[in-house]
């Protein structure tokens, strides 16, 4: 077995030593090259050219000022992608090696060569991942200065150059495929592209050229991506036989929903390969998809698994009672509330699952508590709801969880304080009414109703729902009973 002093006879990976030539045609610029989008896109774009003929290489473009990817230009642009994980109840592990990125750019030193890459006719596809924050307007930015803060206002001004360059053909518009964590992500990056394109007077010509001439998609991309894995490295490093100062960790999972017209399906032919990429004209579908049983699921279990004295998804999908748990509120609740067939509906929930017990990641349960409130409202509140209206009963294990999260919210697991992490009203609300319940100045029915009526957090008086304040009160009540067992609790619930 190699040590960390050993690996550092490994060669250094690079296009010299890896023996890998440029050969392929620029045809997707790419603003960022963090981990995410090298552990997603760029995987998905080697697949492409390995499976098909794609032929199409990437250029990176470094969009905020910090930092200079010297790493990714030091190496020529090659980096592994390291999958582990479970795939249909089987650990999968692969490495594979990306030589797509064939050119590094930063917008802020390097401005001139930026705008340049507009005029290269192949072209075609702009995909970026700057953060949710990163589709805005800063009306401070100009259009002469190099380098405008924005990403927007720096995607305007290449948009701007190849208008002019190719004086506003056709054949020059490009697609656009934000990947930021925003809904309708294309249609907000549109709008920003035409506000600067206002601001600073680029003319109606332009402006039409944008609208008609550019594809902007909105989006949906889910894939965990840790990043580098320090603590596998010298085993990783003496498995591919190099020191990857780039190599990304990255789940097997991954789905990728474009919402676009059907033709750009022939130009991204990602049909000829096992990549899970869909087309689609209802995004929106994929998106409750995802977010009633990714997202709701783990909600579903934060309270109820910390409550329990377990610490990680993982842990929550391996633990009898617990595991027996998810299960139930995954097959019997949520997704008899979707409008789905049911081979989509258990194929999604068992990725899921298969995506909770990997070994290779370590999900903490107080991790993913971080604003719960506004999280069961988006997330679990309207599978409670649906269900309802469907079966004419309540979900009794979305119950539970809503009862285990009202008491989590409480702060305190035993004698351990629990790290709540919320906004400050909200934080402040519930621990003013525990108080207030703890002194007992006020019932636990009167609690709850409390709870219930915040339109602020639920959007409506939950009150109204039948039944569900009384559910409520009895599992709080037990709680404070008896929650020195907590999981036993669980088990009879």
């Amino acid at each position: 077995m190699m040590s960390e002093q050993s690996i550092s006879s490994l060669p250094l990976l690079n296009r010299k030593t890896q023996k890998v030539v440029k050969e392929l045609s620029p045809k997707i610029l790419q603003f960022g090259g963090g981990n995410f989008l090298r552990g997603f896109i760029d995987y998905m774009v080697q697949v492409l050219n390995e499976e098909t003929d794609f032929a199409g290489s990437v250029i990176i473009v470094k969009p905020t000022e910090r930092g200079d990817y010297a790493a990714l230009k030091s190496q020529d642009g090659l980096f592994h992608v390291s999958m582990n994980g479970i795939k249909d109840g089987k650990l999968v592990t692969e490495n594979k090696l990306v030589s797509c990125v064939d050119e590094v750019l930063h917008a802020y030193h390097e401005w001139d060569a930026f705008l340049k890459t507009a005029e290269v006719p192949s072209l075609r596809f702009i995909i970026s991942n700057t953060t949710e924050a990163g589709i805005k307007v800063d009306e401070k930015d100009t259009f002469s200065e190099k380098a405008p803060h924005e990403f927007p206002a720096k995607l305007t001004r290449w948009l701007h150059h190849r208008f002019q360059h190719f004086s506003g053909s056709a054949a020059s518009g490009c697609i656009l495929l934000p990947c930021e964590l925003i809904e309708n992500n294309g249609i907000a990056l549109s709008k920003c592209i035409l506000q600067y394109a206002d601001l600073w007077s680029l003319g109606e010509e332009f402006k039409k050229w944008v609208v008609e001439q550019n594809i902007f998609c909105n989006t949906l991309v889910d894939r965990i991506v840790p990043g580098f894995p320090t603590a596998r490295k010298v085993a990783l490093f003496q498995s591919i036989g190099f020191q990857d100062q780039l190599l990304v960790d990255a789940e097997p999972y991954h789905i990728f929903v474009i919402q676009s017209p059907k033709e750009i399906q022939a130009e991204l032919p990602f049909s000829q390969t096992n990549l899970n990429v869909i087309f689609t004209d209802d995004l929106e579908a994929y998106r409750k998809l995802k977010v009633r049983i990714l997202n709701g699921a783990h909600t579903s279990m934060v309270p109820v698994g910390y409550l329990s004295g377990i610490e990680s998804v993982r842990e929550a999908v391996e633990d009898e009672v617990m595991g027996d748990f998810i299960q139930k509120i995954l097959f019997e609740e949520i997704l008899p509330s979707l409008e789905f067939s049911e081979e989509v509906l258990e194929k999604y929930a068992n990725d899921i699952l298969d995506r909770f017990r990997n070994p290779f990641l370590h999900h903490r349960l107080i991790s993913i508590s971080l604003n719960s409130i506004s999280k069961f409202k988006t997330r679990v509140l309207p599978s409670l709801l649906d269900f309802y209206q469907k079966k004419k009963v309540l979900p009794s294990r979305i119950v539970f969880s809503f009862a285990s999260l009202l008491w989590f919210y409480r702060g305190k697991r035993g004698e351990e304080l629990i790290p709540l992490n919320d906004d400050s009203e909200t934080l402040l609300f519930f621990k003013m009414l525990w108080e207030k319940f703890d002194a007992q100045e006020i019932s636990m029915e009167a609690l709850v109703t409390t709870i219930l009526e915040q339109e602020d957090f639920w959007e409506m008086d939950l009150n109204e729902v039948e039944g569900l304040r009384a559910q409520l009160v009895a599992h709080l009540s037990a709680f404070s009973a008896g929650e020195s067992d907590f999981k036993k609790l669980l088990a009879d619930s």
